[in-house]
């Protein structure tokens, strides 16, 4: 056992029993020599915890004193656990066994390597691919993120057409694989964000520092989604909307954000018109309440330290125009040279 690195399997909870009942047993089917699996808890009031210690007594848990969401309760949770390697776990995934091996051995080939995520596809319709995270992520020039599988709303059938293994620009954390040392290093995620795009501003940080991301085709799970926030969720709209201006803001130096942030600003507000139109005002004004809090917060502090012009992943170019004028639908539609 010695000669294996640890693994923790972290999964993060917040009144969610119904998803531990149904998805953890898989979890525990998971193989690995030095393995351990933990269930972080954000205070739930479901009796996930009791449940847990009547049915799993073998997994260990970290209760928190309250909810901090997703960027703060990890923060929380993995403080207590010693390992190599952290998995961070959503609690509607489902596993097999020998999904750990192919991407360890994938990290441990490359001591560049940071983070690294498997092929997700949807637990719903297994022969998709699944919408946060797919077959890799990707970013364009106006920060709107995107993936080998799906763009926009256009989610991708799995035809074995993603089956090689490489670098990306962000791994989804549904199910992040991250070396202990780096998540240390990077301090972990930023806890502004709360939920939502936190997982895409960790890894530009440390891209931005010289590692890398990598998608493991070799290793596969499958995502239910919208487990603590649906998509038809005007506060998931705001996190939505309001992170990414933070991440741009974080990631960019000022001149190149002051660019792309100006921009955004306009693309936000046809949204805003766009979702008037189809009776979402509370969409709507999420997105208005997104701007206002960056706009009040534009001064604070924590943002680029370092950075890197060219980052593999990156897209030059608009996704947003590629999809709805050049109607550009697939991954494999849009012009390759345009990827650093």
């Amino acid at each position: 056992m010695n000669n294996y690195p640890k693994v923790a399997i972290v999964i993060l909870n917040w009144n969610g029993v119904n998803h531990l009942q149904e998805f953890l047993p898989s979890v525990l089917t998971s193989e690995w020599p030095n393995l351990e699996i933990i269930v972080g808890d954000n205070a739930s009031a479901d009796g996930s915890v009791e449940y847990l210690k009547s049915n799993f007594p073998s997994i260990r848990i970290i209760e928190n004193d309250t909810n901090y969401g997703f960027t703060g309760g990890y923060n929380r949770i993995l403080a207590q656990v010693e390992a190599d390697y952290y998995i961070l776990l959503n609690s509607d995934v489902e596993v097999y066994p020998g999904w750990i091996e192919p991407v360890i051995t994938l990290m441990e080939s490359d001591p560049l390597i940071a983070v690294a995520a498997p092929k997700i596809k949807a637990y719903s319709e297994k022969d998709h691919f699944e919408h946060a995270g797919a077959a890799g992520g990707f970013i364009d020039s106006f920060g709107y993120p995107f993936c080998r599988g799906r763009i926009v709303y256009e989610i991708e059938q799995d035809k074995g057409q993603y089956e090689q293994s490489g670098e990306i620009f962000w791994a989804s954390g549904a199910a992040m694989f991250i070396k202990k040392k780096y998540w240390d290093e990077a301090g972990g995620f930023d806890e502004r964000f709360f939920a939502h795009m936190e997982e895409i501003d960790l890894c530009w940080r440390l891209k931005n520092k010289g590692y890398k991301v990598m998608y493991c085709a070799q290793s596969q799970i499958y995502h239910l989604g919208g487990g603590t926030l649906t998509t038809e969720n005007p506060f998931k709209t705001y996190l939505n909307f309001r992170n990414n201006l933070l991440l741009i803001k974080k990631n960019l130096p000022f001149w190149k954000a002051f660019i792309v942030i100006s921009a955004r600003f306009v693309l936000d507000s046809m949204a805003i018109i766009r979702f008037l139109t189809e009776g979402k005002r509370r969409d709507a004004w999420a997105v208005s309440r997104a701007h206002q809090y960056f706009i009040q917060h534009i001064f604070d502090r924590g943002y680029l330290t370092t950075y890197n012009s060219k980052l593999t992943g990156m897209y030059h170019g608009s996704i947003i125009w590629d999809f709805f004028i050049r109607k550009h639908k697939t991954f494999t539609d849009l012009d390759q040279e345009n990827f650093y």
